[in-house]
């Protein structure tokens, strides 16, 4: 590694590193867990890197591996990153949009030309994907709680809308959610079924506070970014659906999750 400059975005369940050698950004994320080794490899290949240092641990990394690093705030650096991937992927939003960042927990931020401002907030996001998930099926990694949700069947745990209407005809659609988890024991359900339903949960959470979002800030554009979308098409998919239903446009950024580290890079 040649790099002379790291961003890192160091946040409740993971570190993001991004660097640029020879014109070409590299990323790399550990688990909050391996920070030590994340930052010694870092130090070993690089040790006169300058650093700049977003997220909710930015100060804890700075304290310990990066004294001289500088610390960019958060949701400066998330929405700068943002800037950036859409640059780079060719995409275009009219101004005003949303982002919303689904990590650990969930942020909103509403950005207008060079302005932008953290608008709202959740605790449900990624953190409740693992741990809920775990607690409700003894499984664990997300990957697997992931491919669990994939084959899962949320119906089998959810009463629908039709459900409550039975033979009548449903006044709106008949397959949204009534209730979530309302079946809970009467019906038969697997793991699987449960993380369906607790990732559509997540998502219906996700898409309430943002079409609310969207109406009090009269924007239809939702640019999606974080850690908790890569690799878990259910939920990005759930999002994607509902968002069309609202009448919002939907965007996945495809490096979403570094929005942070890269734009703490950017400030160097």
């Amino acid at each position: 590694m040649t790099a002379q400059k790291v961003g890192i975005d160091a946040g409740g369940s993971l570190i993001k590193i991004a660097f640029q050698e020879r014109d070409v950004m590299h990323y790399k994320k550990y688990p909050i867990g391996e920070l030590e080794s994340a930052f010694s490899w870092l130090k070993a290949v690089a040790p006169n890197v300058m650093a700049a240092l977003t997220g909710g641990k930015a100060h804890i990394v700075q304290e310990k591996f990066f004294p001289n690093g500088t610390i960019v705030p958060e949701f400066q650096a998330t929405c700068e990153g943002v800037r950036l991937f859409l640059l780079e992927e060719g995409k275009k939003t009219p101004d005003p949009y949303i982002i919303v960042n689904v990590g650990t927990g969930t942020s909103w931020h509403l950005v207008d030309g060079e302005s932008y401002e953290r608008i709202l907030g959740s605790g449900v996001g990624g953190g409740t994907f693992m741990g809920l998930g775990t607690i409700l099926t003894n499984e664990s990694g997300f990957q697997h709680l992931t491919e669990m949700a994939v084959k899962g069947q949320k119906e089998n745990l959810d009463l629908l809308v039709k459900d409550i209407y039975e033979s009548d005809e449903p006044p709106i659609n008949g397959d949204l959610t009534a209730a979530n988890f309302a079946k809970g024991l009467n019906v038969k359900h697997s793991g699987a079924d449960r993380m369906a339903a607790l990732t559509n949960m997540i998502a219906e959470t996700i898409m309430l506070l943002t079409v609310q979002a969207a109406a009090i800030h009269q924007v239809k554009q939702i640019v999606f970014i974080g850690s908790s979308l890569i690799g878990n098409p259910f939920l990005t998919e759930s999002l994607e659906t509902y968002m069309k239903m609202l009448g919002l446009q939907s965007m996945f950024l495809k490096n979403g999750e570094y929005c942070g580290a890269v734009g703490a890079l950017l400030s160097i």
